[in-house]
């Protein structure tokens, strides 16, 4: 019998890496670069120095795998999750894939590529990560999509991400199909993760890409051992399948495997210019249209009126804010330290930036209304009143770092410099810059790899 995961698998595996476009290999090497910046940035975030202190990880010098941005190493698995930790944990690593697929899947597959004593080219590396960036979005597109998956109270990064992390490790691990449906079987024994942490701004948000990333990465190891999983765990005809759980009656399974190939899902994914959830960005975009399209300044505004979606206000919506992580999740915030501080990018975000009282002033004068009428994916719209009584509304549909307003590659390397400055030294960054804008060429990654460790 022929299981969904079964055609999934030799879709995946039968994929040459001459499939490629020019435009989909650069798009996978910018957001390498990206998340390697984000999570070295990461490594100094109170999330992950907690977790490093919660396994006793702090002076570990010794392991297979090292922990971006430090001189510490550990074992593989390990080194997944702290990475995948520091890649989420000041919400600027991409999205719009499983979500945070670059938190999931790069850590992943360089954990399992450090130190290896068979190459892993640069091409490879790539293939890998593109296909893990396909399947975790392919399993949250059938579980009926984000909103329906999420709207369940899931978190996508870690239920539909373990299964892009698997995919990448296997292909590096040279699977073949019917390892690699193994391998997504015991992945969804790791499938974990709800949207609680919205409520009260608690950290366990940055656990859900670590994990994905340490259990994609076990899934693959225990197949490869030849532990068994369950082929059937796509079948929507069987009880215990991930659809009846993750997606309930709005999952399409055919999804998982239809048209595969035809148009790569890395190619939808976003880069965030804003350290806040990726659905405060808009927000952040019309206010600054708003201030030039009328020649204003934060001054002239009496108060802010936003209009946004059920699904959205759940989420992002939130005028309470008492810790970073509810700042990072609150649209009102967001919009309130683009008029205050002028950006929202990393110092916008520590405790001194979002307890001021100018911003509680602004958080004040800031009204958020659902709009019935809105669909779930409908970006908000944002009004202002100004001191003299006029009234200015916009919608921003597609905001910067979007795929129809992506940023550039300068912009992305850009920010890649801040990010990483207080950790590198700038001939390390730079060689890490150029690194992988050279990786289809890369024989090895082993340099790369080596150069994400900080020395002491």
């Amino acid at each position: 019998m022929t299981h969904l995961v079964d055609i999934l698998a030799a879709h995946v595996v039968q994929t040459d890496p001459r499939a490629y476009d020019a435009a989909t290999v650069r798009k996978m090497q910018v957001h390498v670069l990206d998340t390697l910046g984000v999570t070295i940035a990461g490594s100094r975030s109170s999330e992950t120095a907690r977790t490093l202190a919660a396994l006793s990880l702090h002076k570990s010098r010794r392991g297979q795998a090292g922990i971006w941005g430090t001189e510490l190493h550990t074992d593989r698995r390990t080194a997944a999750l702290i990475n995948g930790v520091s890649a989420n944990a000041y919400e600027l690593d991409d999205s719009g894939g499983c979500d945070h697929s670059g938190a999931v899947v790069i850590p992943a597959a360089i954990a399992w590529a450090e130190g290896r004593s068979t190459a892993v080219t640069g091409m490879q590396f790539l293939h890998a990560c593109i296909m893990g960036y396909e399947v975790g979005r392919r399993v949250l597109e059938a579980s009926g999509g984000y909103d329906v998956h999420n709207g369940l109270g899931w978190h996508s990064t870690g239920t539909c991400g373990v299964f892009g992390a698997a995919t990448a490790v296997s292909l590096l691990q040279q699977a073949k199909p019917a390892e690699l449906a193994q391998t997504l079987g015991i992945a969804c024994s790791f499938a974990s993760g709800t949207g609680s942490f919205i409520h009260d701004g608690s950290q366990t948000k940055k656990l859900h890409a670590g994990r994905a990333a340490e259990g994609g990465l076990m899934a693959a190891q225990l197949a490869q051992a030849r532990l068994s999983g369950p082929v059937a765990v796509f079948d929507a005809d069987t009880w215990g399948n991930f659809w009846g759980t993750f997606g309930g009656p709005q999952a399409v399974p055919a999804l998982l495997t239809d048209a595969f190939g035809e148009r790569w899902r890395i190619n939808r994914c976003a880069l965030k210019p804003y350290a806040t959830c990726r659905g405060s960005h808009s927000g952040i975009d019309a206010i600054g249209e708003l201030l030039s399209t009328y020649a204003l300044t934060a001054e002239d505004i009496a108060a802010v009126h936003i209009s946004i979606s059920a699904f959205q206000f759940g989420m992002c919506g939130s005028t309470a804010i008492t810790t970073r992580a509810e700042a990072q999740m609150s649209l009102p915030y967001a919009i309130a330290a683009r008029l205050v501080y002028g950006k929202v990018f990393l110092a916008e975000l520590e405790d001194a930036a979002w307890s001021a009282p100018v911003i509680r002033d602004w958080l004040g004068r800031t009204t958020v209304q659902i709009d019935p009428e809105m669909a779930a994916d409908t970006e908000p719209t944002i009004a202002i009143t100004t001191h003299r009584g006029q009234t200015y509304h916009c919608a921003v549909e597609h905001p910067l770092g979007s795929p129809e307003q992506p940023l550039t590659d300068e912009q992305v390397i850009a920010k890649f410099r801040d990010l990483v400055a207080p950790v590198l030294r700038d001939a390390q960054a730079e060689a890490l810059i150029d690194m992988v804008f050279a990786l289809p060429q890369a024989t090895t990654i082993q340099p790369l790899i080596e150069a994400l460790a900080v020395t002491v």
